[in-house]
Order: structure tokens, then C-alpha cells, then sequence
């Protein structure tokens, strides 16, 4: 299924949750934030949540520093 990453086209496969995407994109799940259709996703529901076709995603990634 076709979806929009960060303003890009990204392909899933059908039925993927949002905790497969982040695992097929090697994103550390603990250190980001993710935005799905202009809704922050709790990190808790990511296993929870089904990605679906034309899904706007926008995952950011969190630095630490000082």
C-alpha cells in the first residue's frame, strides 16, 4: 500500500502496523514521534494502530543533548 512519509511517497505491506514500519525503517521506537493523519500516535499504540492506504505520516526523530 502507498502511503506519505515526511512529504515522500513509501510503500508498506497491506495490513502493516505502524510497529512493522518503524522496524522496516530501523527507527528506534523509543526515540521518536509519529504523527498519523495530524494525530500524535502514542508510542503504546504503534502495534495497535493499521496503517492504511494514503496514510500522511510524519516521524521525527528525538536528540538528546545540551
Amino acid at each position: 500500500m502507498r502511503l506519505r512519509l515526511n512529504g515522500s511517497v513509501a510503500e508498506a505491506p497491506d495490513g502493516a502496523t505502524l510497529e512493522v514500519l518503524i522496524g522496516r525503517l530501523g527507527l528506534p521506537a523509543g526515540r521518536i514521534a509519529v504523527e498519523r493523519n495530524g494525530d500524535v500516535v502514542p508510542r503504546g499504540q504503534y502495534a495497535f494502530v493499521v496503517l492504511a492506504e494514503g496514510d500522511v505520516l510524519e516521524v521525527v526523530t528525538l536528540v538528546g543533548g545540551g
